[in-house]
């Protein structure tokens, strides 16, 4: 399934839901040695350079997750993403319309990459809802692109390709990557 042309032109904000999507929704938990409990989560290291490509793109980022995670928080700001809001699920779509009014992009111009029911009504509003090969069917009912690979396993990578793939971008990016290696720091 491509993103259509038309509508990825419009995009400026994009929208991950973190556990599920970032993650791949798996959490261990476990207990220091003064018995402070403490989680774990997975990343997908190429999820990384996607985000990455879609900054260097000039694109708005944000997360909005239903759960408070310290890795995940963690894990934004390494990549650079200054939005990060961990809410009440019911409250996801209100984050999001604020965010947008503050950044002046209406929801004609912005994509949700999502996974769960927690993630519906914000993909109901969205131009590009957008889901995980393991997302539930309720979600992958509303998408108008889907991953091939589950979430946390490289379904942002794969996300980032097609957006940017879809605007004529993709090469460009990569090729922008490539040169900025080659110079090194």
């Amino acid at each position: 399934m491509s993103i259509p042309r038309e509508i990825a032109a419009r995009i400026e904000l994009i929208v991950f839901d973190a556990d599920g999507v970032l993650t791949d929704g798996g959490i261990f938990v476990g207990e220091d040695a003064d018995g402070r409990t403490f989680a774990l989560q997975r990343f997908d290291v190429q999820d990384g350079l996607g985000i990455a490509m879609l900054r260097r793109a000039g694109f708005k980022l944000a997360v909005v997750s239903s759960r408070r995670s310290a890795a995940v928080r963690a894990r934004a700001e390494e990549l650079g993403i200054a939005e990060i809001h961990q809410v009440d699920p019911f409250t996801k779509v209100a984050v999001v319309e604020e965010l947008a009014l503050r950044e002046g992009v209406d929801w004609a111009g912005i994509a949700c990459l999502g996974d769960d029911l927690t993630d519906l009504a914000l993909m109901e509003k969205v131009a590009l809802p957008a889901a995980v090969a393991n997302a539930v069917p309720e979600v992958r009912r509303v998408a108008r692109w889907e991953a091939t690979v589950e979430g946390g396993r490289g379904a942002v990578r794969e996300f980032a390709e097609a957006l940017l793939g879809a605007r004529g971008e993709w090469d460009l990016r990569v090729e922008e990557y490539l040169e900025a290696c080659r110079r090194g720091p």
